[in-house]
């Protein structure tokens, strides 16, 4: 597993969005603007069950994810890993806990009554930079 480096985990920490790059049937790339956070080392990423990434991560774990510096455009990560953990547990907390860091509301609006909220916990195994 890639530890997370400091400059890198700043950026995270900032309201930065991710792209989260996931895998199709066919084998084509799909990708979601998707809001971030860290355990550790490890991504996390909040969702709700049977959205079509759910569907993607749950059949092919591996994952790409793109990150730019709020700050500096210039500046960005590109990131290879898999999806080592998938858990409700904690998930409903977590989106609202995003939703204050994100949209500065204590409680995520968009959730619908029969959505299921899930977390995916991804270790890294390739992490590339560009820019200053």
């Amino acid at each position: 597993m890639v530890k997370i480096s400091e400059t890198l985990r700043t950026v995270l920490e900032k309201k930065s969005f991710v792209h989260l790059a996931t895998i199709m049937p066919d084998g084509s790339p799909q990708v979601s603007p998707v809001w971030v956070d860290l355990d550790g080392d490890r991504i996390m990423i909040n969702s709700a069950e049977g959205r079509l990434k759910d569907r993607n991560i749950r059949r092919d774990a591996r994952v790409g994810l793109s990150v730019t510096d709020p700050d500096n455009p210039y500046h960005c990560y590109m990131l290879r890993g898999r999806v080592t953990e998938i858990t409700n547990d904690g998930a409903d907390d977590h989106i609202d806990r995003m939703a204050k860091k994100y949209i500065d509301q204590d409680k995520y609006p968009f959730r619908t009554p029969e959505e299921v909220r899930v977390l995916y916990y991804i270790e890294l195994d390739k992490l590339s930079s560009m820019g200053s």
